[in-house]
């Protein structure tokens, strides 16, 4: 007895992504540790999963790695154009760390943050709101980074009146010899940013969703939500809005380079993202799993080596 002998009739029935095929899923999920990272044909020759013994390992090599592509794009004297999340978020601490340890001035950097929350027309909270993205990126990596900091002006927030124009900023940043770094996390529905898996029913074909860059006002799934209530608002889904702003794959996917992270463990053997993870990894890249697109691009993925672990029922 499971989810997929009791489905039907149940309220999860029209909850799911309806593009997922929820038995190949389960195929996934029960793969042995060894075959949840395996290298599979579409990857891209150069990305690489990289295990993390514990979450100060995971902080330490994905800020590092932030911090190693800005020296390397101010050493080389040209433009960095990196998306980045909010969340995770341990990462900027040591970003922060090494930058300021090796004396690199951030000058050459343009970020643009990938996501904001949002209402239905795609208003955001104001930009010193403690739950607003904008907020949280000044206080964890702009703010701690003292005088070497990325320009104001080089800092870009998904705002309804600065979204709209990233694709055409980064295009012109490429021209002049930038590259793209997209740093992400996956969704507990394998989105990145905040496109979500069901927003491929609108699109007729991949070629028209690839092309998306962004979204004003994005619904939310459901399970997103739940995600952010967990890991962000102590449990308090009524503090989590309903809509957000976000890049769409028309920009993730235009990136040189990604640089991903997922450690989503909350303790006592309990977890929320290894499905996520094997569902990135190891299902072909489709529109109703955003995150399954990322192993085609160059770049690296830190994970917690407790999400490959064997997804089993575990009562406590």
């Amino acid at each position: 007895m499971n989810l997929l002998t009791t489905i039907s009739g149940s309220l999860m029935e029209s909850f799911l992504p309806r593009g997922w095929d929820l038995a190949k899923i389960d195929r996934l999920a029960a793969l042995p540790s060894d075959r949840a990272i395996a290298r599979q044909s579409w990857w891209h020759p150069h990305f690489e999963p990289v295990a993390c013994a514990t979450v100060e390992d995971f902080d330490t090599y994905l800020g590092h790695e932030i911090a190693r592509a800005i020296q390397k794009a101010r050493h080389e004297d040209r433009p960095l154009a990196l998306i980045l999340p909010v969340g995770p978020m341990g990462m900027y601490r040591w970003a922060v760390w090494f930058l300021k340890e090796w004396g690199v001035r951030c000058d050459r950097v343009h970020g643009f943050n990938m996501d904001e929350w949002s209402d239905a027309n795609g208003a955001t909270l104001p930009p010193d709101a403690p739950g607003a993205f904008q907020h949280a990126m000044e206080q964890a990596f702009y703010g701690p980074l003292g005088p070497n900091t990325v320009p104001p002006s080089q800092r870009h927030f998904a705002v309804p009146s600065e979204l709209p124009a990233y694709a055409e900023q980064i295009a012109d940043l490429k021209k002049q010899g930038a590259e793209l770094v997209t740093v992400f996390g996956i969704g507990r529905v394998c989105h990145i940013a905040f496109w979500e898996p069901h927003f491929a029913a609108e699109f007729a074909n991949e070629a028209e969703w690839k092309r998306q860059t962004h979204r004003l006002g994005a619904r939310l799934h459901p399970l997103t939500i739940e995600q952010n209530a967990l890991t962000s608002f102590r449990s308090r889904t009524t503090l989590v809005p309903a809509f957000a702003n976000t890049i769409g794959p028309g920009l993730f996917l235009a990136s040189d380079r990604i640089l991903g992270g997922a450690d989503g463990i909350f303790g006592r053997g309990m977890q929320w993202q290894g499905l996520s993870l094997r569902m990135t990894l190891l299902h072909e890249p489709t529109p109703w799993i955003p995150s399954s697109y990322m192993p085609t691009l160059p770049g690296r993925l830190f994970y917690l080596r407790e999400l490959a672990e064997p997804l089993t029922a575990d009562c406590h």
